[in-house]
């Protein structure tokens, strides 16, 4: 299995105390695989329903941050690839 890959960015390199923190981490997996599963159900006349159609993610990924002071951090957003992250300084 491949190991994911992570980049990461605060929107700034410096704050005041109580300031806002932004962290952007974009992330991904080449092994992640998604899975479509189409399921139809048919009775004994021959009648079907309508296809029916769920979606799963193998090996999904863990978004974990800490610091070295101990704050925590909030997620304020997380689309699948970016996550962004809040803490006050």
């Amino acid at each position: 299995m491949a190991a994911p890959t992570a980049t990461a960015s605060l929107n700034a390199t410096s704050y005041a105390p109580g300031a806002q923190m932004l962290l952007t981490v974009t992330y991904s997996d080449p092994d992640t695989k998604a899975l479509t599963v189409t399921v139809v159900v048919t009775d004994a006349q021959g009648n079907s329903s309508a296809p029916v159609k769920v979606s799963a993610v193998i090996d999904p990924l863990t978004i974990t941050v800490t610091d070295d002071s101990g704050r925590t951090w909030t997620r304020v957003s997380d689309s699948g690839t970016v996550a962004v992250y809040r803490a006050v300084a």
